[in-house]
């Protein structure tokens, strides 16, 4: 009996202290910013450029930015995730650019050049201000396109809950960061401790614009029957890109980028172009 209950102290000691460790070092489990400066061009993006914008809150922001190739094409704003930095997303950067759409990318307070701390309210006002940049170079309505990557679909469903847009695009979205957190520490009351939750589920209900979701059915860091969920509350028109045998983030895989390139086409100013590449 003694040593039932010395294991039982023991245990619950342990489950005290993950639960104190979970709850003091939450943002350096959901936040892995790269501290890396890279210039678009060593990246083998030369036809983008590097702005510097302002946060409402005074932060300043790393952005990178190229014009679309021609008027009838809109600009993508993007949204990246929760790791690394800009440049690890060359290689996506480069097929949009390629398709002659412009872009409009905001790296995170924290992240790759920018200043302060990543949280969800300041994360929310970088994106904000990105949203605004694209207005203020005359991007709005049909000429601007909202995209989100992991993470970042929760900032991208956000934005387009509270501002105008031809469309939304999420590769790899959830119902809520509390969701997946829920499912990985399901030991954990994580409901009671979580500060930044980028309740997807609550600002989909706002978003009133087309909305293509795209999940990899081998996704091993968002489940897909997160992004499914959130996609039943989405309104209509919609779609749902299922992925067999992929994982994280597959807008650019080649079985599936025409796809995005042709909803692209459908709800911006570029309706009925084709030959995407």
């Amino acid at each position: 009996m003694k040593l039932l209950k010395l294991t039982a102290k023991t245990l619950l000691g342990v489950y005290c202290a993950a639960l104190l460790g979970l709850a003091l070092f939450q943002r350096d489990l959901q936040y892995h910013p790269g501290a890396a400066i890279v210039a678009p061009a060593q990246a083998g993006l030369a036809t983008i450029e590097t702005l510097r914008l302002s946060s409402g809150d005074g932060e300043t922001l790393v952005a990178w930015y190229a014009p679309p190739a021609r008027d009838d094409l809109p600009l993508i704003l993007y949204y990246h995730g929760n790791s690394g930095v800009l440049a690890d997303r060359a290689a996506r950067f480069r097929r949009l650019v390629a398709s002659g759409y412009g872009l409009l990318a905001v790296s995170y307070r924290g992240y790759g050049g920018s200043t302060g701390t990543p949280t969800q309210d300041g994360i929310l006002l970088d994106a904000e201000a990105a949203y605004k940049e694209a207005v203020r170079r005359g991007f709005s309505g049909r000429r601007l396109l909202i995209m989100g990557e992991s993470l970042g679909t929760g900032v991208a469903t956000i934005i387009a809950s509270r501002f105008d847009a031809a469309a939304l695009v999420l590769d790899a979205p959830y119902f809520s960061a509390l969701d997946v957190a829920g499912g990985r520490y399901p030991i954990f009351p994580v409901g009671l401790l979580m500060r930044d939750t980028f309740r997807s589920d609550l600002a989909i209900a706002d978003v009133h614009m087309p909305v293509l979701m795209m999940h990899g059915e081998a996704d091993t860091i968002i489940p897909i029957a997160s992004g499914r969920k959130l996609f039943e509350l989405a309104h209509e028109p919609k779609q749902f890109i299922a992925v067999p045998g992929a994982g994280h983030l597959v807008m650019a895989l080649d079985n599936v980028y025409p796809r995005v390139t042709a909803f692209i086409d459908a709800n911006t100013a570029g309706e009925g172009r084709e030959g995407r590449r």
